[in-house]
């Protein structure tokens, strides 16, 4: 695998089930970093391996709840390993055709940053200029979805953040 370097930042939605993995429960772990396990679609698995970077950008996103919508602020905080819970027969994301030799699923930690406002499904959706998110699109089932700049700008105006929090850890200071 060829890595390369770039210098503009990228922004991705995340979704994360809030009885699995809420923001709170973010916000809580030791340095405000969670490995995002379970990813168990190729595409979500390809942008994690070939997209993200430490920095980038993320929006927590809470997903099969009563009202889904963005709950927070994040970054991607390391690169990406083989997701332990593949290789886990007591793990409901257990793949036991994934050979330890040759993972398939991978992780990533992602660094909680802020908790914001619920940014509900149905405020983004009345938001014309944010129409091309792909959470919004029909049948767009993605746990994990890239965001571009001016999605992501418009985004933290609504939330009331800097749109440049990810570049700063939890406590305020560079990351």
């Amino acid at each position: 695998m060829t890595t390369t370097t770039r210098s503009e930042a990228r922004y991705w939605l995340m979704k994360s089930e809030p009885q699995e993995c809420s923001i709170d429960d973010a916000l809580s772990a030791p340095d405000a970093t969670v490995p995002w396990t379970g990813v168990r679609n190729y595409q979500a698995r390809n942008f994690m391996r070939d997209g993200m970077q430490v920095g980038d950008g993320v929006l927590f996103y809470h997903s099969s709840c009563p009202e889904p919508g963005i709950a927070g602020v994040a970054r991607i905080a390391s690169t990406t390993r083989p997701d332990p819970t593949q290789f886990d027969p007591e793990s409901p994301y257990h793949d036991p055709k994934s050979p330890p030799d040759r993972p398939r699923w991978l992780l990533l930690d992602v660094q909680a940053l802020r908790k914001t406002r619920l940014l509900p499904l149905a405020e983004l959706r009345a938001h014309p200029e944010l129409a091309g998110l792909q959470v919004l699109q029909k049948g767009s089932r993605l746990s994990i979805t890239p965001v571009d700049v001016a999605d992501w700008e418009r985004i933290a105006e609504l939330l009331g953040v800097s749109p440049s929090l990810a570049s700063t850890g939890p406590d305020g200071n560079a990351a």
